[in-house]
């Protein structure tokens, strides 16, 4: 086995077509078709379907490219660091879904460092890639949530990718919203309250699992639902269209501005409010760098504040 041939696996997986991958790693199909089946035969193991619409993983793929992932990033961070091009630039990065407060914590902590020594990276994100990208070590740490109804399956994403999860904060769901939302002076409000409004969602990507949603209540039937890929988008629509979201009620005044509001979600027989358990990934048996300590100093300070 060579980190070519990890490489190789990786882009395949990613292009999901071997003609694709070959043009992008700028070698011939021929090449690339038999450096995957010498590496199939090593392993013992299929990595991949094959059909006239392109390839897919199949189960023991999808299980080997997270360890993939793993070493071919350490190989390219080393690369990075030590390489003839490299820099010696210390590196922390951020995994997150899409919360205020986290991007709150990363700017405490990034205003005590000399930014031109440090590559600091903040990714808000789909709750999949927050899991990849720690697992991958594209990022030290990352940020999401569990709760009754997404635990299981979260953990099963957890647990193989050698990752563990660390409470921070329970919180009670809250409906997210303009201040000048025809709710927004409500003590609290109901399911049946919000069926004429849209409900706003952010965007996990194609065939993901209700499990991967941000927002709790993820299966229910919305007659009206938007869903958008970043924060700003998100808030735009809430004054545009007088949407709203489900969230944990945290809100950072200073990164978001004071004019929306956050109404306790007023739960009922059908529509439960769950817990939602926020709190941070990281790889087991890691110790974090100063970065990361301090980042989590500073998010727990947050958090504390707002409890």
């Amino acid at each position: 086995m060579t980190l070519t041939q990890l490489n190789y696996i990786i882009t395949i997986a990613e292009t999901k077509s071997i003609n694709k991958a070959a043009g992008q790693l700028y070698v011939s199909q021929p090449s690339l078709t038999s450096a995957v089946r010498e590496l199939e035969k090593e392993l013992g193991i299929t990595l991949f379907h094959r059909s006239g619409r392109g390839v897919t993983l199949t189960n023991d793929g999808a299980e080997f490219l997270l360890y993939a992932r793993q070493l071919y990033g350490q190989y390219e961070t080393i690369l990075e660091k030590y390489g003839k091009n490299g820099s010696l630039k210390k590196k922390f990065g951020v995994s997150t879904q899409h919360y205020s407060f986290a991007v709150k914590a990363f700017v405490d902590m990034a205003k005590q460092f000399d930014m031109s020594k440090y590559e600091f990276a903040l990714r808000e994100t789909k709750t999949a890639e927050v899991i990849q990208d720690v697992s991958t070590m594209k990022s030290e740490i990352g940020i999401l949530y569990l709760s009754e109804f997404n635990r299981k399956s979260l953990e099963r994403l957890l647990r193989p990718a050698g990752l563990e999860f660390h409470r921070l904060i329970d919180c009670k769901a809250y409906v997210y919203l303009w201040k000048n939302h025809p709710l927004a002076s409500e003590p609290s409000i109901c399911f049946r309250q919000l069926e004429e409004y849209p409900c706003l969602a952010f965007e996990q990507g194609d065939n993901s699992s209700f499990y991967l949603a941000e927002e709790i209540l993820a299966t229910n039937e919305y007659p009206r639902i938007i869903r958008a890929n970043d924060r700003a988008t998100m808030l735009n629509l809430m004054v545009g269209l007088n949407g709203y979201t489900l969230c944990s009620g945290i809100i950072c005044e200073e990164l978001n501005g004071n004019e929306f509001a956050a109404v306790p979600f007023q739960d009922d027989e059908e529509n439960h409010n769950s817990v939602m358990e926020i709190g941070y990934i990281v790889r087991k048996n890691t110790i974090l760098s100063k970065m990361g300590e301090m980042y989590l100093d500073a998010l727990k300070r947050y958090l504390d504040i707002r409890e």
